[in-house]
């Protein structure tokens, strides 16, 4: 079935709310607002016999979906993107009950925004068949097709952002998806992926929710070609080594500690608000968010001073309020590192700027917007990935010994430099060891540009043509 003829089909269907559409008729895993404890919803809970089921029907959809051509995938994202906007709303108040982000913001409504944004790039992104060799004796191209069934594995801070980043490339290759959600957020995935289904052929896309059983079966089914995750590096090093006995390919996103550097003639209340977005998008719970920020002595008092001058303006409560721009942490777990983190900074003679207490009595995964300063280089502040509301500010007196403190970690996600002059930043930028380091900006994620991590931060590349090709099989014709 073409995606016109499916759209055709769901075109007379009775309209039902997307909750309604996806929660199991009896049962199910109660899913609660972590701003506020309330029910959101109930999600089904499958097994590892429901997962095989899954992949089965994707290896029977495949080679139809690749057979169908480019034109056809093409429209399909725009397809898919089309639906995504006409219940964005609907899908950023779940997005927010469920994960806990703010609706305004960098957060749900710009998620959901940027999964159709994500779509409607891939859609014109391409992979033609390169000439390698051509010298009058010999011909060579290098074609590339799709792989087979991917299987995506996601997260639960950018639940449907990050499920398009391994979707979209993946069908438009030809592939077919069967995707496990977080345990944490998985109706925000089902609920997007039944979107996406409202416009996609018949077993092209499967969303299979359940506990760590399911994630581990996906890891090392035969039948499955690829596996696409975004998550911890100590859950990526488990799935990589499921994966090894059948060779999958793999695409790694992993945990990162990303480091940004302050220049000595930098201006600090220009960059105050982008570094404070930068660390603090998503209530600072973004693999490339910014978690530790290196300052020279010159300008140590004036960027911390800028800082909290944002923080102060950056409004924190529940989601669907219509001020708020941060919200809580998604998870008791995550919280609670957080809490640890900062209470052993403090511990250790650091001084707070702004947070840094948690009220256990009040409701919902909540932890203040917090900013650090003067605390050392090797406090587990610093040297852990606190994947929250609070920034670590480190004085230095010496670039190249806040350069080494950069790379020092066995991640490198991401990383920025911060300069009025861009050729100076460029330098330092280039000593850094990280899979992107932007200048000026940090966590800028764009569709076109390849993004990816260094040592332990994983490997493989996402987004445009370089994406595309990591979920493809390259083929070379010779003649």
């Amino acid at each position: 079935m073409s995606p016109d003829q499916t759209a055709a089909r769901d075109a007379g269907a009775p309209s039902a709310s997307l909750l309604e559409r996806i929660e199991p008729v009896e049962g199910g895993r109660a899913m609660h607002d972590p701003a506020t404890g309330e029910l959101v919803g109930r999600a089904p809970e499958a097994a590892v016999e429901d997962l095989d089921a899954a992949v089965a029907r994707a290896v029977a959809a495949q080679p139809g979906w690749a057979a169908a051509g480019d034109d056809v995938r093409r429209r399909a994202m725009h397809a898919a993107a089309d639906a995504i906007e006409a219940r964005a709303e609907e899908l950023a108040d779940l997005l927010s009950r469920e994960q806990g982000k703010p609706l305004n913001g960098p957060n749900a409504r710009f998620e959901v925004g940027a999964c159709a944004a994500w779509l409607r790039a891939t859609a014109e992104f391409s992979v033609e068949p390169e000439v390698i060799v051509d010298d009058g004796t010999d011909h060579a191209e290098l074609h590339h097709r799709p792989l087979g069934v991917v299987g995506a594995i996601g997260p639960w801070n950018w639940p449907m952002m990050i499920s398009v980043w391994q979707i979209a490339p993946s069908l438009r290759m030809g592939n077919t998806v069967v995707i496990k959600p977080s345990g944490y957020t998985p109706l925000s995935v089902l609920a997007l992926v039944e979107v996406l289904n409202s416009v996609l052929p018949e077993g092209v896309l499967l969303a299979v929710p359940g506990r760590g059983e399911v994630g581990a079966r996906l890891s090392r089914h035969p039948d499955v070609a690829k596996i696409m995750f975004t998550g911890s590096t100590e859950t990526g090093r488990t799935i990589v080594k499921a994966a090894g006995d059948t060779l999958k390919r793999l695409t790694m996103e992993l945990g990162g500690n990303d480091a940004g550097i302050v220049l000595d003639d930098a201006d600090p209340q220009a960059i105050a608000e982008d570094i404070f977005w930068g660390a603090f998008i998503n209530t600072g719970q973004t693999c490339a968010a910014m978690k530790r920020l290196y300052v020279p002595d010159s300008l140590y008092d004036q960027v911390c001073e800028s800082l909290l001058e944002v923080a102060k303006n950056a409004p924190m409560g529940v989601g669907r309020e219509e001020q708020n721009v941060l919200g809580p942490l998604q998870n008791a777990v995550q919280r609670d590192i957080v809490v640890r983190l900062v209470d052993e900074a403090k511990a250790a003679g650091a001084r707070v700027l702004i947070g840094g207490e948690h009220d256990p009595e009040a409701p919902g995964f909540f932890y203040p917007t917090t900013l650090v300063a003067d605390v050392d280089p090797q406090n587990p502040l610093v040297i852990e990935e606190q994947f929250g509301p609070a920034l670590p500010i480190i004085r230095y007196s010496d670039l190249d010994e806040a350069i080494e403190q950069a790379n020092a970690l066995e991640v490198g996600l991401g990383s920025s430099v911060w300069s009025a002059d861009v050729d100076r930043a460029r330098e330092v930028a280039a000593r850094l060891e990280a899979g992107t380091t932007w200048i000026n900006k940090h966590g800028a994620v764009d569709p076109r540009m390849p993004f990816g991590g260094a040592k332990q931060s994983g490997y493989g590349l996402e987004f445009g043509e370089h994406g595309l090709k990591e979920v493809s099989q390259p083929h070379l014709i010779s003649w």
